[in-house]
């Protein structure tokens, strides 16, 4: 394995493997307050094209990255809707909500198909990124990539170190107790939905202003769904899904890179690698695992509040 073909590997897994840490953490976030929500892909796409569009308009990435943090937690809001106050069914719910957004975000997008722009810059770190090799491969990045590890430490900090993440993991354990306590589950759970689709719109608009500096209709290519399947790959822990992002980025780029290098493999079996990764983590580790989950995961909280 050459040094140049390490390094891309790395770098690419990095930058590819941030906006599913963002993704990651936000449904980890909703799914310990006992939502499950498959409208993620969706969400993505919404957010991606929101900030693309706004970038695009103003010139200026961090209103495209504010923008697509709002539209992704407005997202969440109207999928909260559905789930939370007129009680629908989660999973159906949630369905609905990713073709919503396919058609929104084409609509957005629409004006911007293979349109390029500037971007997020990069900010390489004085003197890190000057050291030969490592410092291309680890200090010469955006912001959004600096500040996602800090992120996951914050939301395990939320969740496992304040009254309110204790509350939010209460109401996806048993909302009935939570709400015999004096709590209102509804009001929890919005906020948790709310905040995971900040840090999701947030992972969207890395995705589109800083990785890919384009739009394409369906430019997510299943990264929604392979952020529910690091949820249980990182057993609904803030922290672990750190490591499993960078190893679904890194399946991610691994076929790219073998793509870009001509190897005589077919590309439609380089482009399952990330696909086939997420079934074996579904298929081996989901099962063994089960236990981790929060118990009232996906169901309906029938109170009266």
């Amino acid at each position: 394995m050459s040094g140049s073909f390490l390094r891309g590997l790395l770098s690419g897994s990095i930058l590819s493997g941030t906006s599913l840490l963002y993704a990651t953490l936000g449904e980890v976030i909703a799914q310990r307050a006992g939502i499950v929500n498959l409208g993620l892909e969706g969400l993505l796409l919404v957010s991606a094209a929101t900030s693309f569009a706004v970038t695009a308009a103003t010139g200026s990435p961090l209103l495209g990255v504010l923008a697509a943090a709002l539209a992704g937690g407005l997202f969440n809001l109207l999928f909260g809707f559905l789930v939370i106050t007129r009680r629908a069914n989660q999973l159906a719910s949630g369905l609905a909500m990713m073709f919503f957004g396919f058609g929104l975000s084409a609509l957005i997008g629409r004006p911007y198909i293979e349109q390029r722009i500037a971007g997020l810059p990069k900010l390489p770190i004085p003197v890190l990124s000057d050291i030969p090799w490592l410092g291309r491969v680890f200090f010469n990045y955006d912001i959004l990539v600096y500040l996602v590890v800090p992120a996951a430490v914050f939301a395990w900090w939320l969740l496992y170190r304040t009254r309110w993440g204790l509350t939010l993991r209460a109401v996806g354990e048993n909302p009935t107790t939570v709400y015999a306590a004096g709590y209102q589950p509804s009001l929890i759970q919005y906020q948790a939905l709310f905040l995971g689709g900040l840090l999701a719109g947030i992972g969207g608009a890395h995705l589109s202003i800083a990785f890919t500096l384009t739009w394409a209709e369906v430019m997510t290519a299943g990264r929604g769904f392979i952020a529910i399947a690091l949820v249980i790959f990182s057993m609904w822990h803030p922290l672990r899904a750190i490591f499993g992002s960078l190893l679904f980025g890194g399946a991610v780029m691994l076929q790219l890179q073998l793509q870009a290098r001509g190897t005589q493999i077919s590309p439609f079996l380089l482009q399952m690698i990330p696909y086939l990764l997420t079934l074996l983590v579904l298929l081996g580790w989901g099962g063994s695992r089960k236990h981790a989950a929060p118990a009232s995961l996906g169901r309906v909280f029938q109170g009266t509040e």
